[in-house]
C-alpha cells in the first residue's frame, strides 16, 4: 500500500508529492494527460518568486525531475472513483486498476472552458487553439482572433502579436479584465485590434477549415470577422464531479474547502485550482500542495 496517492500532476499535485516524500512517505502521482497541468500553456512565467523568467514547461519539467529523483512513482491514468475504506482509500483508474493508499490528495486542476458553439469540438487543433506557445507558429503571418479579456487571453495575445499579421481581441464584456500592464503591452502593438461588448455566435468554415467567426454586439448588429484561427481563453472549469461522494462542491463545482485543504472525508485532501479560493496562481497552487501534503502526513502518522 502506498502512503499517499496524489490525483493530478500539476504544480499543486507535484508540490504535494515533494512535501510528502520529504516527510518519509511513499508517493504515487496519477495524471491523466501530461505532467505540469495548465502552467505548461504559459510561454513566459514571471511571477514565481526568485526566478525572473521561465517557461511553464521548464517549471513543470524541473518539478517532475525533482520528485522522481526523491522517489516518487508516477503513472498516466485517469482516476474515475475513490472509495473510502477507513484507514485505506481505494483509487480506481480507467485502466481497470485499483490502487490503495493511506491518504489521498486530489489536485485535479481545471480544464479550458469552451464557447459552446456547433462544430467547436471538431475544430479544436484544426483552427481552434488554447495555447499560443504550442500552436502560434502555425499562424505566423496570418490573422487570428482571441476570445477573452483576462490575464490568460492578454498573455497569449502578446505572444501571438509577435508572430501574426493581425490579432483581433474579442471580449464579451465592456472592458478587458486583465492586468493594466498587460493591456498596455498588448494594445501598444500596431497589429492588435480590440472589440468589446461582442459575443461570438458562430464558427464559419470552408472545406473544413475555419475562415471567420460571426459576432454580435449588444444592439444585435452582426458581422463576420475573417480569421485563419481562433484562440480561446475564456476561463477554466473544474473536473471534480467524480469525487462528490467524498468532498463537498460549491455551486461552481470547486471543492468547498478552506486553506486547510481538508474535506469531510478523513484522509482525503484537496489542493490547487480545483479548490474554492480567491486567487488561482502558480504560487497558491504550490502553497496548497504543501499544506495538503503535510496534513496528509499528519493524518497517516495518527493512524
Amino acid at each position: 500500500m502506498t502512503d499517499v496517492i496524489i490525483v493530478g500532476g500539476g504544480p499543486a499535485g507535484m508540490t504535494a508529492a515533494l512535501y510528502a516524500l520529504r516527510n518519509g512517505k511513499s508517493v504515487l502521482v496519477l495524471e491523466k494527460h501530461g505532467f505540469g497541468g495548465q502552467i505548461t500553456y504559459s510561454p513566459k512565467v514571471e511571477n514565481w518568486p526568485g526566478t525572473a523568467q521561465m517557461s511553464g514547461n521548464e517549471y513543470a519539467d524541473a518539478l517532475l525531475d525533482q520528485i522522481m529523483a526523491q522517489g516518487a512513482e508516477v503513472d498516466l491514468a485517469e482516476v474515475i472513483r475513490i472509495e473510502d475504506r477507513g484507514g485505506a482509500k481505494a483509487v480506481y483508474t480507467d485502466d481497470g486498476q485499483v490502487r490503495e493508499a493511506r491518504a489521498v490528495v486530489i489536485a485535479t486542476g481545471v480544464k479550458h472552458r469552451m464557447l459552446g458553439l456547433p462544430g467547436e469540438q471538431e475544430l479544436v487543433g484544426e483552427g481552434i487553439s488554447f495555447c499560443a506557445v504550442c500552436d502560434g507558429d502555425f499562424y505566423t503571418g496570418k490573422t487570428v482572433c482571441m476570445a477573452g479579456g483576462g490575464n490568460s487571453a492578454l498573455q497569449e495575445a502578446i505572444l501571438l502579436a509577435g508572430k501574426c499579421e493581425k490579432v483581433i481581441m474579442l471580449q464579451d464584456l465592456d472592458d478587458f479584465t486583465g492586468e493594466k500592464k498587460l493591456q498596455e503591452i498588448l494594445f501598444a502593438r500596431s497589429n492588435v485590434e480590440k472589440r468589446t461588448g461582442v459575443k461570438i455566435t458562430a464558427l464559419n468554415t470552408e472545406n473544413g477549415e475555419l475562415r471567420s467567426v460571426s459576432i454580435e454586439d449588444k444592439s444585435g448588429r452582426a458581422e463576420a470577422v475573417a480569421c485563419d484561427g481562433l484562440f480561446v481563453a475564456i476561463g477554466l472549469i473544474p473536473e471534480n464531479e467524480a469525487f462528490r461522494p467524498l468532498a463537498d462542491l460549491n455551486a461552481w463545482g470547486y471543492f468547498d474547502s478552506d486553506e486547510k485543504c481538508e474535506t469531510r472525508t478523513p484522509g482525503v485532501f484537496v489542493a490547487g485550482d480545483c479548490r474554492s479560493k480567491a486567487v488561482r496562481q502558480l504560487t497558491t497552487a504550490a502553497g496548497d500542495g504543501a499544506v495538503a501534503a503535510l496534513a496528509a502526513c499528519r493524518y497517516i502518522d495518527s493512524l
